[in-house]
């Protein structure tokens, strides 16, 4: 493959991700000295600018394109009397050396006029006239596969930064190898020397990797929560910044019901956050899609049931003497159990925020969740600027807002955006760039806000450096003109008045989210055979809105499959108590019970009525018969019968249904064969035979007299002698 560029005359694509830059050490070694001779690293930064803005760049460059990027010191913040120093960083993805270059660092003479035009700069879509080389460096050849840096310095001295006036000025650096210039554009900023300040709200997620589960594991939690753990890096980078924390819920629940099992690092990870000065407000529990949630019918979003059954008796044990807690009158030995608001607490919190997924904001969403009351409170919705239709032709959002009845913060979408790339890139010598573009679609906004406080946030993001995380919190809280707010400094101005635009849905989400919802009600229907049905209900509402979580957005296939394998567990669920299929019963009595077996694959007990319908009146069968069937096992029923008249094929219909009369599981139908009437017929045989043999002996019996009075009469000596004969034969 060869070295790909852009066109001649073209920006640079901006780098989708760093790679580790391995830099000749006589070019690393003059650009350090330079700029600790002129002072510019106060600020640590690092980063790469190009043409195109990514949002989310990667760990590697693309196959088969080589990257360059200019990333200036400071942020790109020049204010009088101070020098400009920038890094250049070219990365090779083709398996061809670049040849060593001179790069060409450019300055505009006139400062853009507003948010537009530093769009059109930074897209490669504006050009910029009274561009001036200031400076140059040497560019060593980059091997395939290679990353090389070089420093470029103004000096404060320099004639093209005197008298500069405050504003954001284009900046370019080029080199060309005989096929045209390659150009990777940013900006200069010269802060004004004395404005007013302007309040600055900057929002900080905190949350962990998508899970299915409706909880973090123990095993989990050790690993997020060690040293170098990602929630620890998260917990580094806010302590000690002005940040207003955005907690998930479900990551101190799942530390809590763990009791004394929980990892230490877990407890005093917790420990920690509760300690925090940070304003903060809970996520939803997983950090669960609310718009999706509200586009697929609901009234407002789901909350956890309980947690009840993630909760072992013996990690919640007091011991003897001990003083149990949180309850002081419970009795030594028995288990002591925190409340599911104890265990949701993030320490503080306001509540009744919510934070609908970047590009999921649309007005039916904003206006269902503004209707949402929490503890009497009313709800504020956080919602991109671009949401908005001032924001989205350009224009700079108030943080405080309002959209008919709904409560609103508004987050400066060109702002967050950089902020997200820069807290995403491991590298220092390319992470300048985005700081850089955040700094001056800040100017921008500071600017024209009117002295109303800006909302900035750095969005959700997975394994992010605490190094790079904090340099983006620290880059907005302390950029020129802007002074830190906390959660109610912000909500507690009066709200300007805006429009919510219209936008895209996410169909997929939605129809998922509907699609779990209607699987929950048939658990919901299903758990009223048990005596506690929170045993079912909590976990698959836990699981439901963690599958909901917007950390699966980036990885679709992999959500897919994690909600396909949870519909599964579902189905199984929802068929673990049934009838077992009946075998064809003989009925030769007027009434005998029928055996019925009901399965029971739960690992708890569950109380269940066998209603027995026949089709036909041959047969009376008690038609409800209440059961309780053990766990994990087969339970014998027996339905007692009773034959009627007549003899037949009788259908019996059978079905479980619970005690609320939910039907459970597969109806059943056994077949009885009624022939009870051979019963009376017997009888009736017995009965003429045994009659029969009766009067045949009384005949026998009569007929003997008479033939013996005869005899005796026509010969008396004859008749005694017979009857003599008689006596002795008897």
């Amino acid at each position: 493959m060869t070295v790909s560029h852009p066109p001649a005359g073209t920006t640079a694509p901006r780098p989708q991700a760093p790679s580790r830059a391995r830099r000749t050490a006589p070019a690393a070694l003059l650009a350090t000295v330079l700029l600790l001779i002129t002072g510019l690293l106060a600020v640590p930064s690092a980063s790469a600018s190009t043409a195109t803005p990514t949002p989310t760049p990667t760990s590697a460059v693309a196959p088969g394109e080589a990257v360059f990027t200019l990333s200036p010191i400071a942020n790109g913040i020049v204010r009088p009397g101070d020098g400009l120093a920038v890094s250049v960083t070219l990365q090779n993805g083709t398996d061809a050396a670049t040849p060593a270059t001179a790069v060409t660092l450019s300055l505009g003479s006139e400062a853009l006029t507003g948010r537009a035009a530093l769009n059109a700069w930074l897209n490669g879509d504006g050009s910029s006239s009274g561009l001036a080389a200031v400076g140059q460096a040497a560019l060593p050849a980059v091997a395939p596969a290679g990353t090389e840096t070089a420093g470029i310095v103004v000096a404060p001295t320099d004639p093209s930064l005197a008298a500069r006036a405050p504003g954001v000025y284009p900046l370019s650096a080029a080199y060309d190898l005989g096929d045209g210039p390659v150009i990777s554009r940013s900006v200069m900023i010269v802060p004004p020397d004395a404005a007013a300040e302007v309040g600055i709200g900057v929002i900080v997620p905190i949350t962990a990797a998508a899970t299915a589960e409706g909880l973090l594991t123990a095993t989990e939690l050790a690993a997020l929560t060690a040293p170098e753990g990602s929630l620890t890096d998260q917990l580094d980078a806010v302590d000690g910044t002005a940040a207003i924390l955005a907690v998930d819920p479900a990551i101190p629940a799942a530390i809590q019901v763990l009791g004394s099992a929980a990892p230490a690092t877990a407890t005093a990870w917790l420990a920690r956050l509760d300690a925090l000065p940070n304003s903060r407000f809970a996520l939803q529990f997983g950090d669960a899609d609310v718009a999706a949630q509200m586009q697929a019918g609901l009234s407002r979003p789901l909350r956890p049931l309980s947690l009840q059954s993630y909760m072992v008796p013996a990690d919640f044990t007091a011991s003897t003497g001990a003083t149990p807690s949180p309850s002081p009158t419970a009795e030594p030995g028995e288990p002591v159990y925190p409340t599911l608001p104890e265990l949701l607490d993030i320490g503080g919190a306001r509540e009744s925020v919510f934070w609908p997924g970047t590009g999921t904001t649309t007005p039916a969403v904003v206006q269902s969740l503004g209707a949402v009351t929490i503890d009497g409170r009313d709800s504020l919705t956080l919602v991109p600027s671009t949401a908005t239709v001032a924001g989205a032709s350009g224009g700079t959002v108030p943080g405080r807002a309002i959209s008919g009845d709904a409560d609103l913060l508004v987050y400066d979408a060109d702002v967050s955006r950089e902020l997200r790339a820069a807290s995403d890139e491991e590298e220092t010598s390319l992470r300048g760039a985005p700081l850089t573009a955040a700094a001056a679609y800040l100017a921008f906004a500071t600017a024209q806000s009117g002295g109303e406080p800006i909302v900035v946030t750095l969005d959700r993001g997975e394994d992010r450096s605490r190094v790079a995380l904090r340099t983006a919190i620290t880059s907005a809280s302390q950029a020129p003109g802007v002074t830190p707010l906390t959660l109610g400094g912000v909500a507690a101005r009066i709200p300007a008045s805006v429009e919510i635009a219209d936008g895209p849905v996410d169909q997929v989400r939605v129809d998922a989210a509907a699609a779990l919802v209607a699987d929950e009600a048939q658990v919901n229907r299903f758990s009223t055979i048990l005596d506690d049905p929170t045993v079912l209900t909590g976990p698959e509402r836990a699981e439901i809105l963690q599958l909901l979580g917007l950390a699966w957005v980036p990885e679709p296939e992999e959500w897919t499959t994690a909600l396909a394998g949870h519909r599964a567990a579902t189905a199984t669920t929802l068929d673990s108590v049934g009838i077992l299929p009946p075998s064809d019963i003989n009925l030769f009595s007027a009434g005998a019970p029928i055996p019925i077996w009901v399965r029971n694959d739960l690992d708890y007990p569950v109380n269940v009525v066998l209603f027995a319908t026949p089709d036909d009146l041959r047969l009376d069968v008690t038609r409800a018969n209440e059961v309780t069937a053990g766990a994990n096992s087969n339970t014998r029923v027996q339905v007692p019968v009773q034959a009627r008249v007549g003899n037949g094929e009788v259908s019996v219909q059978l079905q479980l249904r619970s005690r609320t009369l939910e039907p459970i599981g597969d109806a059943q139908v056994v077949d009885v064969n009624v022939r009870a009437d051979w019963e009376g017929i017997g009888l009736v045989i017995l009965s003429v035979l045994v009659g029969g043999f009766l009067l045949l002996g009384v005949v026998r019996t009569v007929l003997r007299f008479r033939r013996r009075s005869r005899r005796a009469a026509e010969t008396p000596d004859a008749a005694s002698a017979e009857t003599d004969h008689d006596k002795g034969t008897g």
